[in-house]
């Protein structure tokens, strides 16, 4: 099977588990879930989902457990769309892709603003010699 083939079902994977989950899935501790990515096995028996939730740790614990408890119903979903010999199994893991871009954003902002505060500070005592009146370092 050739890997074009294995990224249009993974496509057409993560199209069919992301409408069913945002209409037809009807379990309450499946909320605010986006799916991100589907990897398939190269024999297409197991795909590998990954989901963002938006919540704590126990939200997003549970639901993962409500996923997976609806993965067959999700399954008979992919087998109506897909036309292969195996509808593959899925397996359903926590995306934590959003979550580390959002925590590095957060980190290379506050070097940011520590360095437009260095660099406000050195100017000032640049600019007279001295530490200004107002600045907590000449106490």
């Amino acid at each position: 099977m050739t890997s074009r083939r294995l990224l249009k079902a993974a496509e057409a994977i993560r199209e069919v588990v992301a409408q069913a989950i945002l209409t037809e899935l009807r379990d309450p501790r499946v909320r605010d879930v986006t799916v991100i990515s589907v990897e398939v096995s190269p024999d297409m028996r197991e795909a590998k989902v990954g989901v963002s939730v938006m919540g704590d740790e126990a939200q997003k614990t549970l639901s993962l457990r409500g996923l997976q408890n609806a993965a067959g119903f999700l399954q008979s979903k992919i087998a109506n769309r897909l036309d292969t010999r195996y509808t593959p199994r899925l397996r359903f893991e926590i995306d934590r892709g959003q979550e580390n871009a959002l925590v590095v954003g957060e980190i290379l902002a506050r070097i940011r603003r520590e360095q437009e505060e260095n660099d406000e500070h050195s100017e000032q005592e640049s600019s007279d010699g001295q530490p200004s009146a107002g600045d907590p370092s000449s106490s």
